[in-house]
């Protein structure tokens, strides 16, 4: 479908999450090239949208006018019930420094609280230069766990469990995180949308 495809980030994890997702939601023929490209990602791009749905936008129109290529980006945040849907749209940024300094603030607000609801939450955009943007969003429902656990992936996942699994994201092989993500959730109603009628 494209000869080249660039990923909208900077973070060598989030890319390989995302090749894995294309490739095992959309084939091998959804793109010949999927492109990492860091040197892109220091261009500020603001992210002065209200909701990920206009931040994504935002990133995605970016990256694409900037490289040539059509473009995948996304925003994503994880919204916790007992903190009226904090840290929200502010998830990657609640707080400077390392994922695991992330995940320690979220257990610290949580300390003494029952209510561990949350969920992942995602909008991803393709914007294909001088063609169309296609965005969609996707959901995964779980909770917070008492404590970090595991060494895979990136973010919160050390501190979020999937519902239906007793393990965090940060424990679960990345193929199984892939198949019930947030983000493989909006990225097949993308591959939906792409699908010749």
């Amino acid at each position: 479908m494209f000869t080249k495809l660039i990923i909208a980030t900077g973070n060598q994890g989030k890319y390989r999450e995302f090749t894995e997702i294309i490739r095992e939601v959309a084939g091998e023929d959804f793109a010949d090239e999927i492109i990492f490209a860091p040197e892109i990602s220091r261009m500020i791009v603001d992210e002065t949208g209200k909701t990920y749905a206009e931040n994504a936008m935002l990133k995605a129109r970016a990256w694409a006018e900037k490289s040539g290529l059509p473009c995948l980006a996304d925003d994503s945040g994880l919204e916790v019930d007992a903190l009226d849907g904090a840290p929200g749209l502010y998830s990657a940024r609640i707080i400077q420094g390392k994922d695991s300094d992330k995940s320690s603030w979220l257990l610290g607000q949580l300390e003494g609280v029952d209510d561990r609801r949350a969920r992942f939450a995602a909008a991803l955009c393709l914007c294909v230069p001088e063609e169309y943007t296609v965005i969609a969003e996707g959901y995964c429902y779980g909770s917070i766990s008492r404590e970090a656990r595991g060494s895979n992936g990136f973010g919160y996942d050390p501190v979020f469990v999937p519902d239906g699994y007793n393990l965090t994201f940060a424990e679960i092989d990345p193929r199984t995180k892939n198949n019930i993500s947030h983000r493989t959730n909006a990225f097949r109603k993308i591959s939906a949308f792409l699908q010749p009628q």
